[in-house]
């Protein structure tokens, strides 16, 4: 896929990987029967959510050289997301991960990776003309757990910022996949201060703030806020979200609580839209009103995404979320979808309700 050098294009580096998510929530695996594949791994959701907004993204990664990695692959070609950023590999398979999500829709992972294909990441493999070409490049944490990947990770990240780009990072904190919360903690923080963007999740400041109340606006700044730093963003889940610049510290952004099915990638449905938002516009971190409504919409993507199973999928289009927004946060409904609605209640507990669950 070609992209011109003028465009607005997001790169997003990373792991892209196979989630298994159980037909019928609130069951555990042991006690889940049948489950459907689906597309996961943050960095490759978040270039799929930019995609879906009409936006410019690539992701850079390694999959196997197998059906699950050619599956992947041909599904960020579906999406509009450029792939040639992404390498296969021979010896090691793509990563799979087992989804529990209770009756609220939250999830547990299990992992299976020792090693994955994106694990095996090399420098030598990068796609270096398409990182130069980065408006903005994005990141988790994920691929700094182990070598070879984390040198690639962090020799990109030199590519992109020394190119011009903005670097964004979400930790996406997933500790099943570290050796330790120490090892994590120290990874996760060590590349921290490179970053022009950041989003963290209100778990994630628990975990990683040394010293005082992860709830303390003056206590997060201190243990997250430094010189160079243009926007942090911390979320709240349906409370919303809290942001801070260098010329407003502390604003808050409502947030939506529709039904949810699966909260698989609404973190990443949210970062989509906040980096589609300002590839198009970078001036908006510093105007109040114009990210307020970024990170509106933001919110908006971020609840949309939880009300269908899987991380991909339940993506939203720009037309989507900005009715949801207009209504308030309210899902419209078709007729043909309130019809079948009330004839899974009526036949609950039946096979049909449990497809269409």
């Amino acid at each position: 896929m070609k992209i011109s050098s003028d465009s607005r294009l997001v790169v997003s580096f990373g792991e892209m990987l196979i989630d298994f998510v159980p037909e019928i929530s609130g069951v555990s695996l042991a006690d889940t029967k049948t489950f459907v594949k689906a597309a996961g791994g943050a960095p490759a959701n978040v270039a799929c959510a930019i995609a879906r907004l009409d936006g410019t993204s690539a992701f850079v990664g390694k999959v196997g050289n197998d059906e699950f990695g050619k599956m992947l692959v041909n599904i960020l070609k579906k999406n509009g997301v450029n792939s040639d950023g992404v390498c296969f590999d021979d010896d090691a398979r793509t990563g799979l991960a087992f989804v529990t999500l209770t009756k609220g829709g939250e999830r547990e992972f299990m992992f299976y990776r020792n090693p994955s294909a994106d694990m095996m990441f090399r420098e030598s493999e990068l796609n270096i003309r398409l990182i130069k070409q980065a408006k903005i490049f994005h990141y988790g944490s994920i691929s700094l757990i182990s070598e070879p990947c984390r040198s690639t990770h962090l020799a990109a990240m030199k590519i992109a910022k020394q190119a011009g780009a903005l670097l964004s990072y979400d930790p996406n904190l997933r500790l099943p996949l570290w050796p330790s919360p120490a090892s994590a903690k120290e990874a996760i923080m060590s590349i921290w201060k490179q970053a022009d963007i950041i989003k963290v999740s209100d778990n994630e400041v628990e975990f990683l703030m040394e010293n005082g109340d992860p709830l303390n606006e003056d206590d997060i700044l201190k243990s997250f806020w430094f010189d160079g730093l243009k926007l942090l963003v911390v979320t709240y889940g349906k409370d919303g979200v809290t942001f801070y610049t260098k010329k407003f510290k502390g604003g808050k952004v409502k947030g939506y609580t529709p039904k949810k099915v699966d909260t698989t990638g609404a973190g990443d449905a949210f970062m989509g839209a906040l980096l589609y938002s300002i590839a198009k516009d970078p001036s908006l971190i510093e105007d109040e009103e114009k990210l307020r409504n970024t990170l509106t919409l933001a919110s908006a993507c971020g609840a949309l995404s939880t009300t269908q199973k899987g991380a991909i999928p339940s993506l939203p289009k720009m037309s989507t979320a900005l009715e949801f927004i207009a209504n308030d946060g309210i899902v419209k409904e078709t007729l043909l979808s309130r019809l079948l609605n009330y004839f899974l209640v009526l036949l609950d507990g039946s096979r049909l309700a449990k497809k269409y669950s």
